[in-house]
């Protein structure tokens, strides 16, 4: 064989490599993008399947207090990522139907922030989440009536105006009420709303936060050692710092850049975000109890859904390391989405209304209330986002 032949036949060996490599990458890449898509429109079927179960079943016209306002939290979610005109409208029928209220009465005198359900409780954070989807509807609303905001406004106001720093005394209630605070900012740009929050949150965050752990007790009740599991350990129950884990990621999502104190919700965040990733249980779910599994072992979907929107959330806005958190939030949704999610749409594994870990408790696959699935659904949504984003 002469030198031209073999110099022919060598270059045509590496055209042959460096094509056939081109179309091996083509067709991953095809593969790739192919996978992408039918995960996304997996993510969003799942979306519509669960909320319209949701939806068929449960009528609109209920109270404006916690567990239905924080399933609409969920709602608002779900019609940001699919555009379902329903869901604004079943959102709509009930701020209607609240009168764009949470707690009812007038007479300030008697405004209370203790824990109560009656229509003097205004100042209680239970009655003031609905205040966050009532904000959203008059942001997607083109013509911005005032009224669909003025009774948020009012009792805001109404708190800032006093003297007091201790409405937020449990865990739940930064997610009740941190995200209208910096809802209404954006809407109004006062900044007496930023520097309430910072006040009210400094005041949570020195009965509630163990720097040892990164974790939030539910209130000072549950305070180590006052308070232990039967096995002596520090109790954090998981709805509970779910709460504020997602507040921080919602709030964290308004907040100027340049906000005086934005520092301190960041560090408490990423303290948090490594605390609930430590915790997490092989099989993705977090239990009820973070630190004491055997205290009430199995899966809990409301703490879990929480976890995994704050943490999916934080990736999605910059401000936690996919590297380093992406696989925690893959895990928690591969139990919400092959485990807690039943074929009918119901979402199961809910813990009942409470305010702990309760040892004996029944949460199965039938367990299912409205702020879970509202937890869900903004689990639902991050994930959703995340794909959609390469």
């Amino acid at each position: 064989m002469n030198n031209h032949i073999r110099k022919f036949l060598i270059r045509a060996f590496f055209l042959v490599l460096t094509f056939g490599g081109v179309t091996c990458s083509i067709q991953a890449a095809g593969q790739f993008r192919s996978a992408k898509t039918s995960e996304v429109d997996s993510v969003r079927a799942i979306i519509i399947r669960v909320n319209d179960h949701w939806q068929s079943a449960h009528s609109a016209k209920v109270r404006a207090f916690w567990d239905h306002a924080a399933y609409q939290t969920g709602n608002m979610a779900a019609y940001e990522v699919t555009g379902k005109s329903t869901y604004i409208q079943y959102a709509t029928d009930w701020a209607i139907f609240n009168q764009w209220q949470g707690a009812t009465s007038n007479d300030k005198a008697n405004w209370k922030y203790n824990y109560g359900e009656t229509m003097d409780h205004v100042l209680f954070g239970d009655w003031q989440v609905c205040f966050q989807t009532y904000i959203d509807l008059y942001n997607l609303d083109k013509q911005q009536d005032p009224q669909k905001i003025a009774r948020a406004k009012e009792v805001i106001e109404y708190e800032m105006s006093t003297s007091k720093n201790d409405y937020w005394w449990w865990s739940d209630g930064l997610y009740m009420v941190m995200p209208v605070m910096t809802k209404l900012y954006k809407v109004t740009h006062d900044r007496r709303y930023l520097d309430k929050l910072f006040e009210y949150f400094s005041y949570a965050d020195s009965v509630m936060f163990d720097a040892e752990v990164g974790l939030y007790y539910r209130d000072a009740r549950y305070v180590y050692p006052k308070h232990k599991t039967p096995d002596a350990k520090k109790d954090f129950w998981s709805r509970g710092d779910g709460w504020v884990f997602a507040a921080l990621a919602k709030m964290l999502a308004d907040l100027p850049k340049n906000a005086p104190h934005r520092a301190l919700y960041l560090s408490r965040f990423k303290s948090m975000a490594k605390a609930v990733a430590a915790a997490q249980q092989p099989e993705g779910y977090w239990c009820r109890s973070l630190l004491d599994g055997k205290f009430a072992p199995g899966p809990e979907t409301s703490g879990t859904a929480f976890f995994v929107y704050g943490m999916q959330k934080g990736i999605n806005d910059g401000i936690l390391s996919g590297t380093t958190y992406q696989m925690v939030a893959n895990k928690g949704w591969a139990y919400l989405k092959n485990i807690a999610l039943q074929p009918d749409g119901t979402v199961g594994y809910v813990q009942p209304i409470g305010d702990r870990a309760i040892p004996g408790q029944i949460v199965d696959k039938q367990s299912t209330a409205d702020f879970g699935v509202g937890a869900f659904l903004l689990a639902a949504a991050a994930r959703y986002k995340h794909l959609k984003s390469f």
